[in-house]
C-alpha cells in the first residue's frame, strides 16, 4: 500500500533534508507537504522508480520555496546565497530513523509532545490521523507539534546521535514514548472502543525499526516482544458487541500463535544475550500467560516472582497493583487485601479506577460480594473507557445513572443531531463530563471535538434535564441528560467519531435513544420542533 510505503520512507526523507539544510522545524513541514503530494499523485500516476529520491526532490523544492518566501531571509539573500550549498539533496546511505527518534524524544519536551512529534516525524502520520487516534481536536495536536518544534529549535538540539554517556538515558525515553503509544492503543484511556489498532500497529512498526537499528539491545528486543505477546491476545479481548473480556475468560484459541511465537523467540534471545531490564521482565510475564492453554494452567508463582523483580528494577503504581493480583492468586485474596494499603498510599493512584477495580476483584475472590459490588460501581464511575465501564457495571450487578450534557441547537423548526460511526441512532451533540469538569467546560469541549465549532460561553442557557432508560444498556440503567442552548463560532462539520450530522424534525423521533425522544416530545409540545 502507498500509505504504508510513505510511512516507511518518511524518516529517511526527513533525515536527508535536515542533514542538508538544517532546521528540523522547516524541514519537517516540507516533508509533510511532499508526503501529501505523493499521496495525491502516486495512486493515479504510479509509484516512481526511486520513491525516496522523488520525495526528497519535492520536499527540498518545498523547503526552498519556504526559504525564499521568508521576508527576513530575502533581505539577506545575497549574503546567505554565497554560503548556501548549490548541490542537490542526495539520498543518504545511512538510515536516520534512530537519530530522528532521539530528537523527537528529546528530554526538553513533554511526554504528550514527544508522542505527537514521534508519530508525525518518524511515523509519517498526519496531524489529523494523530488527532483521530487520540480522540482530541486536530488543532490540539497541531499546537503540540508546533510547540515541540519550537522547543527543539530554542534548545539548540542538534540532528545527531546523543553522546555515548547520555545514550542509555535517552534511549530509555524513546522506549517510554513507544510503549506509551502502544498502551494507549491496547487499552484506550477514553472513548467507546477498547482498542485503537492504528496506534498499536504504529508502535509495533516503529519498535521493529528501532530493533533493526539496535539488534543487540536487550530492552529494545524486550519491548518489541512485550508488544507482540500482548497484542497477540487482542482478538479475544472483546465480544462481538465490543464488550470487554477479561484474561481469565478469553477464548485462547483466538490468540495469534504467530505473534506469540515471534515474541517468545525475541525474548528468549534477549534474556540469553543481554542484561535483564524492565521491558524484558514485562515480556516474560506476558509470555507466561501466553504459555497457559487454560486460565487455570497459569503459573502464578512464576508471575509473582517476576513481578517481584520488576518491582525492584522499576517500581510503579501499576506494577504494585498487578503484583497484588498475582500475590492473591498465590497466597489468597485476604492476604492481598491486607497489602492493598501500600497501593492506596501512592499519589498516582489516588482516585484511579484501577485501584477500586482491584479492590473489588479481591473482595469478590474473598466472597465479600456486597462490598465488591460497591467498589465495582466506584471503578465504573471513575473510568473514561466505555468498554471498561460497561464491564465494571456488569460486575457490579446493579444499574447505574449515566450523566450527560447535551446541546440543543434549533434552526427553522429543526434540531441538530449527530450519528456516531457504526451506529444507527442519532443523538443530541454532547457527552459525559471528564473528572472535575463543570457543565460549561464539558459542553465546550464536547462540541469542539464532535462538531469542530466553539461554543460562546456567555450565550449558554439551561434548557432542562431529562431522564430515561439508557439505550443498549441493561434494564434499569438510566441516562440523565442536562441540556443547554448556546450560540457558536465556526462552521459545523462532523469530527472525531461522528460520521454524520443532520437537521432533524419530529418525524425523526424514533431514530433517537429514549432520552432523546423525551427531548423531542418536549420541544414539539412547545412548538419549537416541526
Amino acid at each position: 500500500m502507498i500509505e504504508d510505503l510513505l510511512r516507511e520512507l518518511a524518516p529517511r526523507v526527513l533525515g536527508a533534508l535536515v542533514r542538508h539544510h538544517g532546521g528540523f522545524d522547516t524541514c519537517e513541514d516540507a516533508v509533510q507537504e511532499a508526503l501529501l503530494a505523493a499521496a495525491l499523485q502516486w495512486p493515479e500516476q504510479g509509484v516512481p522508480s526511486n520513491p525516496v529520491g522523488w520525495l526528497i526532490t519535492v520536499a527540498s523544492r518545498r523547503w526552498t520555496e519556504q526559504w525564499r518566501s521568508d521576508t527576513a531571509r530575502r533581505r539577506r539573500e545575497e549574503t546567505v546565497f554565497a554560503r548556501t550549498p548549490a548541490d542537490p539533496v542526495v539520498v543518504p546511505d545511512a538510515d536516520d530513523t534512530l537519530t530522528l527518534l532521539f530528537l523527537c524524544c528529546h528530554p526538553s519536551l513533554t511526554p504528550v509532545s514527544q508522542v505527537a512529534l514521534t508519530l508525525r516525524a518518524v511515523g509519517g502520520l498526519t496531524t489529523a490521523e494523530i488527532a483521530r487516534a487520540f480522540l482530541v481536536p486536530e488543532s490540539t495536536v497541531g499546537q503540540r507539534i508546533s510547540r515541540a518544534k519550537k522547543q527543539i529549535k530554542a534548545g539548540g538540539a542538534q540532528f545527531k546521535m546523543p553522546p555515548e554517556g547520555e545514550r542509555a538515558e535517552r534511549l530509555a525515553s524513546v522506549l517510554g514514548v513507544l510503549y506509551l503509544i502502544f498502551t494507549e492503543g491496547h487499552t484506550a484511556s477514553s472513548g467507546a472502543e477498547l482498542h485503537r489498532v492504528d496506534l498499536t500497529a504504529e508502535a509495533i512498526r516503529l519498535t521493529r525499526q528501532l530493533h533493526a537499528s539496535l539488534p543487540g539491545d536487550g530492552e529494545v528486543a524486550g519491548l518489541l516482544a512485550l508488544m507482540l505477546l500482548t497484542d497477540a491476545r487482542r482478538p479475544a479481548r472483546t465480544r462481538a458487541d465490543g464488550a470487554l473480556v477479561p484474561l481469565a475468560e478469553q477464548d485462547r484459541t483466538l490468540w495469534s500463535s504467530s505473534m506469540l511465537a515471534e515474541g517468545t523467540e525475541l525474548l528468549t534471545h534477549a534474556l540469553a544475550s543481554a542484561p535483564i531490564g524492565p521491558y524484558q521482565l514485562q515480556a516474560s510475564i506476558a509470555a507466561v500467560h501466553g504459555e497457559a492453554a487454560r486460565a487455570e494452567d497459569t503459573d502464578w508463582p512464576q508471575i509473582l516472582t517476576l513481578y517481584g523483580l520488576l518491582h525492584t528494577l522499576a517500581p510503579g503504581p501499576m506494577v504494585t497493583l498487578n503484583r497484588l493480583v498475582a500475590f492473591a492468586m498465590v497466597h489468597g485474596p485476604r492476604a492481598a487485601l491486607e497489602r492493598l494499603a501500600e497501593a492506596e498510599a501512592e499519589p498516582a493512584l489516588a482516585g484511579h479506577h484501577r485501584l477500586a477495580a482491584v479492590r473489588a476483584h479481591l473482595l469478590e475472590l474473598a466472597g465479600a460480594h456486597d462490598a465488591a459490588r460497591e467498589h465495582y460501581r466506584l471503578a465504573a464511575a471513575r473510568t473514561l473507557s466505555e468498554p471498561e465501564r460497561r464491564y465494571l457495571e456488569d460486575k457490579a450487578g446493579s444499574p447505574m445513572t449515566i450523566d450527560k450534557i447535551a446541546w440543543i441547537h434549533l434552526r427553522d423548526g429543526r434540531i441538530l443531531g449527530a450519528r456516531s460511526r457504526g451506529k444507527d441512532t442519532y443523538y443530541l451533540p454532547g457527552g459525559k463530563r471528564d473528572p472535575g469538569e463543570t457543565d460549561l467546560q464539558t459542553l465546550v469541549r464536547e462540541i469542539e471535538e464532535e462538531l469542530a465549532v466553539t461554543i460562546v460561553p456567555g450565550s449558554v442557557a439551561a434548557a432542562g434535564t431529562f431522564s430515561a432508560q439508557a439505550h443498549g444498556k441493561s434494564a434499569g440503567t438510566e441516562v440523565r441528560m442536562t441540556c443547554y442552548t448556546a450560540d457558536y463560532e465556526g462552521t459545523l462539520r462532523a469530527s472525531q467519531e461522528v460520521e454524520e450530522i443532520g437537521w432533524l424534525t419530529y418525524a425523526d423521533r424514533d431514530r433517537l435513544s429514549p432520552v432523546g425522544r423525551l427531548v423531542f416530545d418536549h420541544l414539539h409540545e412547545a412548538g419549537l420542533l416541526k
